[in-house]
């Protein structure tokens, strides 16, 4: 009995598989025969009859570029366009309507969801009537809409509202290293192709690959029913980490600001990086340019490309060489007012006070007889040229500083180098060496090369990219950078020697770089100054200033380079601002601490007091509730910024593990759709694009420095859609 009722439940099944079967090949025959879809009873011959087959390319997205703690720099925004259809006489199968109809209602939802006047809304919907135009958009406000306004305004479903899309490259921190950085375009086939700096070279990592879809239309475009839709996905770059601190990479370039104000500088550039990885922090210069608006009028990237005399912060390797070989004692004494020389057969030069030649101190100023510790805390050039003569010899000089990696490429992250020429022809050549000038190096080799300086010895190669990730899992690694060792020039303990010949150099009052101290840490230092070389001569009042330190001076851990190029001016190396503030912000985001309190004593203003900094880990805190929130950053001494009248966080900036510092801005998204605008005076554009980026508001960025106006006023809610444009002004 079981057995007759499985085989009666067996042909039950097979027969109603079997009229399924059937039922789905009459449809396709019907379809594809008789131009009737049997299931709804349309006659598709009015579309068939004018099929055509649509190819529509789906772009990948360029993969972003962020820095070292995720903050974004380079990203690609995929942005909307509304189109609104007011033929009347377009067609919709099964009369569906598929112009605007409702043009009150429909102006009434759009308005208020674009924040757009109602009447002009009406205007554009009724040009069908008044100039018979088959589609209108509806001028800027219609323009680059989000996908967050985009999915707002289908959630309505109007009839006739359709949308264009686009792809736009978006740096939201403007000028940040954009020499560097460099910038990306779309080209013929608007794909997002890398130009210039690291766009360009990590362009086969940022590159996605373009998908696709094909499918068959109507003559009015709407898809045919029943018939097969082939879509390949589109495949989005991977994402590239730097190495870049942009907290550090901003006080770089506020420090520019002020050198133009101060000293009406023509050039200036700068970077810091970590003494025993090579992880470069920083890396900048001035003239610099937006890449949102392409004003390049400099494409050279000047820390690589820009050959120039270093001056006196490249005697540190004369006195380097000589103490490693041997020759040094530094308080013997030499003469510190003059450096007159003959030569030999081979050129080389020989101290002869019989001899017309000389060579001179910075202004021609005498010193006396002077230690050799002395010359080179108070730069002298008389002095130099005795240590690279009679310590050693030229060419003994000449082969460690190339030990030291002058005049040969660093080649780092595919960045495009001029090493410098080398001028160790004649007797004057070989002495002006000895001193920083009448040879030159770009601003990479002298990192590589005081990485060995200021460590124990080892000499490890800067690079900028520290990662490259898939975009869609962060945790896969592309590409991971390691700190990559080039040389060991010289001992562990000539290297301290020379660290501590520079910390006198900044803490002694007889060192030149005594105005460089701050209160933060005791550091080590060199300044240079070289007249500024041009067509084979060198410009009367024309100078380039520099400063290279360390810090901490008991422990090296960031090398900080500053450089700039202008009129001369005797307080270069006195009214140092410039220079401190980008120290100090480098010494707070590390906490360094001066532990023997011997670093130079903060000034009393009467106003206020310096809060101590520490650096911090950022919490977790999303899906926690706003209270715990605030208790928790409250404890690391954060500025919170709470975005949205919710009692969760549901998003936050910065992001979990990245480092918070005593009183920095971080970010509570408690509500998506609206938050209360706060007062933006005085913020930089880096709290502005976190804010930007936590919200997905659109903002309109414009100016350098800090913000001193926004279109929308503190305290007013800002919903979705709204445009917001910030000014910054130095």
């Amino acid at each position: 009995m079981n057995r007759r009722r499985k085989n009666h439940a067996v042909r039950n099944i097979f027969l109603v598989t079997l009229a399924a079967m059937f039922i789905i090949v009459s449809d396709v025959f019907v379809v594809a025969i008789g131009k009737i879809h049997l299931r709804s009873g349309t006659d598709l011959s009015v579309y068939a009859d004018t099929a055509n087959t649509v190819v529509e390319t789906t772009k990948a997205l360029r993969g972003n570029i962020y820095d070292r703690y995720g903050t974004v720099i380079a990203q690609d925004n995929r942005t909307y366009n509304i189109v609104c259809v007011l033929d009347e006489n377009r067609k919709g199968i099964k009369d569906q309507v598929v112009y605007v109809k409702d043009k009150e209602g429909t102006a009434q939802i759009l308005s208020k969801i674009l924040r757009m006047d109602y009447e002009k809304i009406l205007d554009y919907l009724y040009l069908y009537q008044k100039t018979g135009a088959y589609q209108t958009e509806l001028g800027e406000n219609g323009r680059k809409l989000s996908k967050a306004v985009k999915d707002e305004i289908d959630s309505y479903n109007l009839p006739g509202i359709e949308f264009t899309d686009s792809i736009q490259r978006v740096y939201p921190l403007g000028t940040f290293a954009s020499n560097l950085i460099g910038f990306a375009q779309s080209d013929e086939n608007g794909s997002t192709i890398g130009k210039m700096g690291l766009e360009l070279y990590l362009n086969g990592y940022l590159s996605g690959k373009d998908g696709s879809r094909s499918y068959q239309v109507d003559k009015e475009g709407y898809v045919l029913p029943g018939m097969k839709e082939n879509v390949v996905s589109a495949v989005n770059g991977n994402n590239v980490y730097l190495t870049i601190d942009s907290g550090i990479q901003s006080s770089l370039e506020q420090s520019f600001q002020m050198s133009v104000s101060r000293f009406n500088i023509e050039a200036a550039w700068g970077a810091a990086m970590e003494v025993k990885t090579g992880k470069v922090l920083a890396w900048g210069q001035y003239p610099s340019f937006d890449p949102n608006k392409l004003d390049v009028e400099n494409y050279n990237n000047i820390g690589a490309q820009l050959p120039y005399e270093p001056g006196s912060t490249l005697k540190t390797f004369t006195w380097a060489a000589a103490i490693n070989e041997g020759k040094y004692d530094g308080d013997a004494t030499t003469d510190g007012n003059i450096f007159c020389f003959s030569w030999d057969n081979q050129n080389n030069p020989i101290r002869s006070y019989a001899s017309g030649k000389c060579k001179y101190n910075a202004r021609n100023r005498q010193y006396g007889e002077v230690t050799y510790d002395i010359g080179l805390m108070k730069s002298l050039n008389t002095v130099a040229a005795s240590v690279q003569t009679e310590l050693i010899t030229p060419q003994i000089h000449l082969d460690y500083l190339k030990k030291f990696g002058f005049w040969q490429p660093v080649d780092t992250d595919g960045i495009p180098e001029e090493v410098g020429y080398l001028n160790f022809t004649w007797p004057e050549d070989k002495l002006s060496l000895s001193y920083g000038q009448g040879s030159t190096v770009n601003m990479l080799q002298m990192l590589q090369a005081y990485s060995a300086i200021f460590s124990d010895g080892t000499m490890v190669k800067p690079y900028f990219v520290e990662s490259v990730r898939d975009s869609y899992d962060n945790s896969k690694v592309i590409y991971q950078a390691e700190t990559k060792v080039v040389g060991n020039p010289i001992t562990p303990q000539t290297a301290k020697q020379v660290q501590d010949i520079l910390t006198r150099t900044v803490n002694d009052e007889e060192g030149t770089a005594k105005a460089y101290r701050i209160p933060e840490c005791k550091v080590m230092g060199k300044t240079g100054t070289t007249e500024l070389a041009a067509d084979g001569t060198y410009e009367t009042g024309r100078t380039i200033s520099s400063f290279i330190c360390a810090m901490p001076a008991d422990d090296p851990q960031v090398i900080v380079y500053y450089c700039f190029q202008g009129p001369y001016n005797p307080d270069a190396h006195v009214e140092t601002e410039a220079m401190t503030n980008f120290m100090r912000k480098v010494a707070m985001t590390y906490g360094f601490v001066d532990k023997d309190n011997t670093a130079a004593p903060v000034e009393e203003t009467g106003e206020e007091t310096l809060v101590e900094i520490h650096k911090n880990e950022m919490p977790n805190l999303l899906n926690h509730s706003l209270t715990f929130a605030q208790e928790k950053l409250q404890s690391i001494g954060a500025d919170v910024v709470i975005l949205g009248d919710g009692n969760t966080v549901i998003d936050q900036y910065p992001r979990t593990s990245s480092t918070v510092m005593t009183g920095q801005r971080v970010f509570l998204l408690t509500d998506t759709s609206s938050f209360v605008m706060p007062d933006m005076t005085g913020w930089t554009r880096k709290d502005v694009t976190a804010l930007w980026a936590v919200t997905g508001f659109g903002f309109q960025l414009q100016g350098e420095g800090i913000v001193t106006k926004q279109s929308v006023p503190a305290g007013t809610v800002v919903n979705k859609g709204t445009s917001i444009k910030v000014t910054f002004e130095s």
